[in-house]
């Protein structure tokens, strides 16, 4: 594992922490400009309020000057600056002096985790709220107070970035996270430093298989915005998908699965989870929750599913301000950045071969069967023969590996030995079983 990778994706959290972001505006510009430093060649659109997205419109854009609940005293209680979970997102402007019963109709806690504040949102319906720690709550004076919001909400911009990463094939591997959660570490900042260093991987290997299209939006109007301007091409040449979202702590790897369960996507997470110990879970896709619902909803059905570490909404810090910095760690960011990794070298590697010659080949003569019999070369020779003896063009690499109960990599190096000595040649374009993989 690469800790000096993992530390150099924490440094961009730990500079990325502090920016207040949203489904709009300046947050939201600011991250994206941070990243197109690292990435150059990322591409930052804006898109109007107002633009139809499906059943969707991008929203007004929502900026923030300052925040703040104040005692008689004008002492400030509650600040924004802190802390920007302190105040709802897409809360209108206001000036008020109010009574404690008031203050409190604006108010959300948590009172199960008294020392969190919550992250609450109003995308959509005109209000204000503050947001606090139980015992923030319980400590506020008898009032009167003063609550003050200094935001705008009016027309403006969506923002998004986007990276695309040309290989020998139109068909297209798609990467995409989000950036539109304000100071939350595992749930928001641990997918877009992961990606960046993934693009910067991809951009300087060379010899590329396929194509790779690499998003940065925000949570679901940003990815049902893509969708409308781009779902005729993306159904037409896109292979296989990930969402990477809370892929920066150290406790566990985890997976949601596409709609359908068994494409190219799924077949692949699951072996990557496989190797990465007892504690990886694949999830039901009932328990859904992040931009995988865009990519697969009915009419869309791309195979797009989500690689984690802890599954959003299943760790305790979820969605609270507990969710800082010490959730994620540069072992845990390495870790997801390896597992992204190790799902992009089977796409790349895996593929349809036909064995060269009729019957059972003739192992002895090129090299490729034992002198003497073991336990060892029995296990090792029934492997290679249980992989040649499915090498019919029909079946990827990936399906023979798991019919032959071995590992992807295991069925890779016995593949090298087969070209090296001739015996195999790989089809472009297999008569594939349509009941084995719809989605290849």
């Amino acid at each position: 594992m690469n800790v000096d990778i993992g530390t150099e994706m924490y440094g961009w959290c730990r500079d990325l922490f502090p920016i207040n972001r949203s489904l709009t505006g300046d947050g939201v510009r600011q991250t994206l400009s941070y990243l197109k430093n690292i990435l150059p060649d990322l591409e930052i659109r804006e898109i109007p309020s107002g633009t139809p997205a499906f059943d969707w419109v991008v929203p007004e854009e929502w900026n923030v000057s300052e925040a703040w609940i104040a005692d008689e005293n004008q002492n400030r209680l509650i600040d924004f600056k802190s802390n920007n979970l302190h105040l709802m997102g897409y809360s209108i402007p206001v000036d008020e002096i109010v009574e404690k019963s008031e203050l409190l109709d604006h108010i959300h806690t948590l009172p199960s985790k008294p020392n969190a504040i919550p992250f609450v949102t109003s995308y959509y319906k005109r209000q204000w709220g503050f947001c606090l720690s139980q015992n923030q709550v319980e400590a506020l004076p008898a009032g009167p107070f003063r609550v003050y919001i200094d935001s705008t909400l009016r027309p403006g911009h969506m923002t998004y970035g986007e990276l695309f990463i040309k290989g020998a094939s139109t068909k297209e591997i798609f990467l995409a996270t989000y950036v539109c959660h304000p100071s939350l570490a595992n749930n928001e900042l641990s997918g877009p430093a992961v990606l960046t260093q993934l693009a910067k991987y991809l951009q300087a290997k060379v010899g590329l298989k396929y194509s790779y299209r690499i998003l940065f939006t925000v949570e679901t109007i940003g990815s049902l915005y893509f969708l409308s301007q781009n779902l005729d091409w993306l159904q037409r040449n896109l292979k296989a998908g990930w969402v990477l979202t809370c892929i920066g702590d150290d406790r566990a790897y985890s997976y949601m699965p596409t709609r359908n369960g068994n494409t190219v996507t799924d077949r692949v997470s699951r072996q990557v989870l496989k190797h990465l110990g007892p504690k990886a879970k694949e999830y039901s896709w009932l328990e859904r929750g992040s931009d995988e619902r865009q990519f697969n909803a009915p009419g869309i059905n791309l195979p797009v599913g989500s690689l984690m570490r802890s599954k959003y909404a299943e760790y305790p810090e979820y969605h609270t301000s507990l969710d800082d910095l010490s959730v994620i760690s540069p072992n845990g960011l390495a870790g997801g950045f390896n597992m992204m990794l190790q799902a992009i070298d089977i796409l790349e590697r895996n593929g349809h071969y036909r064995i060269n010659v009729l019957g059972e080949p003739q192992l002895g003569k090129r090299g490729l069967y034992p002198e003497t019999s073991t336990h060892e070369t029995f296990n090792m020779v029934k492997n290679q023969m249980n992989v040649i003896s499915y090498l019919d063009g029909e079946l990827d690499l990936l399906a023979i590996a798991e019919l032959c109960e071995i590992s992807f990599e295991e069925a890779y190096e016995i593949l090298q030995k087969l070209k090296i000595v001739g015996l195999v040649a790989e089809i472009q374009y297999p008569l594939l079983r349509a009941r084995h993989f719809s989605w290849l």
